[in-house]
């Protein structure tokens, strides 16, 4: 849904490179096509129309009559759209027991004595079952700080992959279906959810588990890929499109790039996360881009 969202605003000043792209998306994947349909039904609802076409007025705003032509309509509609989705993830917020929303961080203390760093749009739950306590990370990031104590031992859970350690500091991070494991300190015990893969990492390592299954444990540059648990976002010639990616989890509203040519250009950089616009910023001036800072959207051109 929140790429069906972007789409949505893209398009409203797209090229035909984006068009082609748009289109490409869509055949992806059946789910594209149905979470694009149900955004547009809002997109061209009376509420969206009726509310932009109000705060476009004149007395409304200081902005010059062309720009407000140009960008306030599109600005409103996702100002709107950003409330009639907020809780469309209703089943997600059911099942868990800590939430954070875009650019929250959360500490938690769990029964057994660990620790938790939530990090920006995440769910956790945790309950006792079977000699542990199990933690659900449910959606998001989490940072798991665990005992060397024989205390009820802690079983982790993201998507396909379950974690087992004591003594112990490791970060999980499972999105779209993907879980990423990296161990900080201590040794970790991954396990498959289904079948019997089972591997064994290391301070260091850093595991991707996928509905394909277990990838190969590799060596991470933990100054950069735990820099969000000092609330940090540190790249090094990193392409602006993984960057933006990247900040769209912690600014509350959409972050559109409408110059595909600014993807790859390259950038470098250690900024703070609980200022993501200001990241924004940092980037439009160091790739030459201009930026539009609007109601619940940002767009680079």
């Amino acid at each position: 849904m929140d790429q069906a969202l972007t789409w949505l605003i893209e398009l409203e000043v797209a090229d035909a490179e984006q068009h082609e792209l748009f289109e490409a998306w869509l055949d992806a994947d059946p789910a594209n096509r149905d979470a694009f349909t149900e955004a547009r039904a809002v997109w061209h609802s009376q509420p969206v129309l009726d509310a932009a076409k109000m705060l476009s007025a004149p007395e409304k705003s200081g902005v010059p009559a062309r720009s407000r032509k140009t960008w306030l309509p599109v600005a409103t509609a996702a100002l709107v759209l950003l409330g009639v989705f907020l809780f469309s993830d209703l089943p997600l917020r059911v099942r868990a027991d800590h939430l954070t929303v875009a650019g929250e961080r959360q500490h938690l203390a769990l029964t057994n004595g660990s620790k938790v760093l939530l990090n920006t749009q995440s769910a956790l739950s945790s309950a006792p079952g079977n000699g542990v306590l199990l933690a659900r990370l449910l959606q998001g990031e989490a940072f798991f700080d665990v005992p060397d104590s024989k205390s009820m031992p802690l079983e982790v859970q993201a998507g396909p992959a379950r974690m087992h350690g004591a003594g112990t500091a490791f970060a999980v991070r499972y999105l779209d279906g993907v879980a990423q494991i990296q161990v900080q300190r201590g040794d970790v015990r991954v396990q498959a959810m289904r079948g019997d893969a089972d591997v064994n990492l290391v301070a260091g390592d850093s595991l991707r588990v996928g509905p394909e299954g277990f990838g190969l444990p590799e060596k991470a540059d933990q100054r950069k890929s735990l820099a969000w648990v000092q609330g940090r976002l540190i790249v090094e010639n990193c392409p602006l499109a993984e960057v933006l990616t990247e900040l769209r989890r912690y600014y509350p509203g959409w972050i559109i790039n409408t110059n595909r040519s600014l993807d790859r250009v390259t950038v470098t950089g250690n900024y703070r996360l609980d200022s993501p616009l200001d990241i924004v910023r940092s980037l439009a001036h160091i790739t030459s881009a201009h930026l539009h800072e609007l109601p619940a959207l940002v767009i680079l051109n």
